[in-house]
């Protein structure tokens, strides 16, 4: 990216080659329709905007176009107007993959937001890297994103573009097991996943946990995630003689297993991670989902004072759809962004050099600044280092924080 002068502009306008034309959404997906001249920094955005998963998607997206906003409207790089793209991966990694090749070919776009999915991280975290692109995600959280494959015995980054707001299932499983056991009083366990890198993986961090605690696992089991009819696995539960079943998964799915685990005469809670942390599950499991419970990233944001200013604005805009679990960490995420612009454009004289977006990933690890979510920083892996989570429980039809805190190893 070459940098911009202000004489050359000016010179370019003056010649009548160079047109300026308003700051809007790029497409409809886009967000900000925010104005200003100088030089534009296009911030990507990858989400599930459209299928089962659009709900959590949506709220990702208008999260960073708020963030964007903001940035505009309070001139936070001088002489830069960001501007925001946003693609659907419709929770698949192929569609990941692609939507990184066409981030990495717009030379606009100096970070990326997303994306939800961590099966769609793993397609897309090569294609970014190769182009020194950074990537934040506000929802991935299998430890291997970030630690390796061997993280369990020996943690290596693989990629430095890679970084994420939301902790990982090497802690979200055992917090929610110590939860479960220890205060849920549950002893014996059936666990159930859906077979993709996020819900496999969490299963197993919980259930290691679990049994590492005394308690038992007496079944196991593995879903499709493209079917709705659980039946089968829900009667293996009720035969097991269970007292809660754990889901490695998303609410599409763990809506309806919950409810027809209830239908076949097992009267017990279904537990969660952060994927069926959605007022969508409320809805799927119908009124036999009361005390069923979740775990999500960090603590609730309409608790945290930090977080007022981001519920309020995000209500003024109007938008249609909620901000959903990862709001405030997907308006975190973006900010990150923004902050490592801040810095490249100030150490190059108040513009972007050439290797903007490399000089943005290497700012990127030293980004901390006070955020919606808490404090925002990473760690030598890239992980975020607000470990705070929360345990979620239906009631009354909405989800009612039970217990926030910190793994304890």
């Amino acid at each position: 990216m070459r940098q911009r002068s202000l004489i050359a502009i000016t010179a370019a306008l003056a010649a009548g080659a160079l047109t300026l034309t308003a700051c809007g959404s790029r497409d409809e997906d886009g967000g900000s329709d925010s104005s200003g001249g100088g030089t534009t920094v296009v911030i990507g955005v990858d989400a599930p905007l459209t299928g089962d998963l659009s709900a959590l998607g949506l709220g990702i997206k208008n999260s960073v176009d708020l963030a964007v906003k903001t940035a505009n409207k309070d001139k936070v790089v001088d002489g830069v107007t960001f501007k925001i793209e946003a693609l659907d991966d419709q929770a698949q990694p192929s569609s990941g993959q692609q939507n990184a090749t066409k981030f990495v070919a717009d030379n606009e776009v100096l970070g990326v937001v997303g994306p939800l999915n961590s099966s769609v991280a793993e397609s897309m975290q090569k294609v970014f890297d190769d182009a020194n692109l950074v990537e934040v995600s506000p929802a991935n959280t299998n430890p291997a994103l970030t630690q390796g494959p061997d993280w369990q015995t020996s943690k290596a980054r693989p990629y430095k573009s890679y970084f994420r707001t939301a902790t990982t299932d090497a802690i979200q499983g055992p917090f929610a097991a110590q939860y479960v056991f220890n205060d849920a009083k549950k002893k014996k366990v059936f666990v159930i996943d859906d077979k993709k890198t996020y819900g496999a993986g969490l299963a197993a961090t919980f259930s290691a946990e679990f049994e590492k605690l005394g308690g038992e696992i007496v079944g196991t089991e593995h879903i499709d995630p493209d079917t709705k009819d659980f039946s089968a696995v829900a009667t293996k539960v009720k035969s097991t003689g269970a007292d809660v079943v754990y889901y490695g998964g998303e609410y599409p799915q763990a809506g309806p297993l919950s409810k027809q685990i209830k239908a076949a005469g097992a009267k017990i809670p279904l537990v969660g991670g952060d994927g069926i942390y959605s007022a969508d599950f409320i809805t799927l499991a119908g009124a036999g989902g009361t005390g069923d419970l979740a775990t999500s990233v960090g603590a609730p944001v309409e608790t945290l004072p930090s977080a007022k200013e981001f519920v309020a604005n995000y209500k003024a805009e109007g938008y249609k759809e909620a901000y959903e679990a990862y709001g405030g960490y997907s308006y975190d995420s973006a900010w990150a962004i923004i902050e490592a612009v801040k810095k490249v454009v100030e150490d190059n004289n108040g513009e972007l050099p050439d290797d903007a977006r490399e000089k943005v990933t290497a700012a990127m690890q030293n980004v901390t600044f006070d955020g919606v979510t808490g404090t925002v920083a990473f760690d030598e892996y890239g992980d975020a280092t607000n470990k705070q989570l929360t345990v979620y429980s239906v009631k009354d039809g909405d989800w009612a924080a039970a217990k926030s805190g910190t793994y304890e190893g």
